[in-house]
């Protein structure tokens, strides 16, 4: 049951990427691209939050913990989603950038939370 849902996800989503990305060059260039700069941006995100919420202490370290449990949560999900058959490399850049995104949003929250 488990494993037709995800079928299903990979016939639906990740079939038509396939198709447009090795249409052309330019919609392969696209993808990565994409891929880069919102692995870029994620990063930049997550270490401007996490230089603002300060030192490691007691209180710290319980949010750095969780913003990294939440990166973990979000690689396990994106490994269970994401095809392994093809243009895994891609796949593999995209799930970092949103691990680090995920990591970001939560610092960013426990930031607002704390400090505003």
């Amino acid at each position: 049951m488990i494993n037709k849902f995800f079928s299903d996800i990979h016939n639906a989503v990740f079939s038509p990427l396939k198709s447009w990305a090795e249409h052309s060059p330019g919609n392969w260039n696209i993808l990565i691209g994409v891929g880069f700069l919102l692995l870029m941006g994620s990063l930049i995100f997550t270490y401007v939050f996490y230089k603002k919420i300060g030192k490691d202490d007691e209180r710290t370290n319980k949010i750095f913990l969780k913003s990294s449990s939440y990166m973990l949560a979000a690689i396990i999900l994106c490994d269970m989603i994401f095809p392994k058959d093809y243009m895994w490399t891609i796949f593999f850049l995209y799930k970092y950038a949103l691990a680090c995104l995920a990591a970001g949003i939560y610092l960013a929250v426990q930031y607002k939370k704390d400090f505003s």
